[in-house]
């Protein structure tokens, strides 16, 4: 089912690069907080790791969690979120 890994760094107003912790990409995971069934194929793996499933839409992904990131204080008004698909394993 989590055939697709996916990274999640939160990029600070200096561009530096820091993984997201497993806790708040398992917050957001949670299908009680985003109440969506198509974010019900994730798995946070790791901290700055989410594994999702094929029927999982990245950007839609990616907007949905900066917006929650944001609301709960994660992220600051100078920050963003990055998402990277990795490359399948051959």
């Amino acid at each position: 089912m989590f055939a697709r890994r996916v990274t999640v760094t939160r990029i600070d107003a200096a561009g530096e690069r820091h993984a997201c912790p497993i806790g708040q990409i398992d917050n957001f995971a949670m299908r009680n907080f985003t109440n969506d069934a198509v974010f019900d194929d994730t798995f946070p793996a790791d901290d700055g790791v989410l594994e999702i499933g094929n029927r999982v839409p990245l950007d839609r992904l990616r907007v949905a969690m900066a917006d929650w990131f944001w609301r709960k204080g994660y992220l600051k008004a100078n920050e963003r979120l990055e998402m990277i698909e990795e490359s399948p394993r051959p």
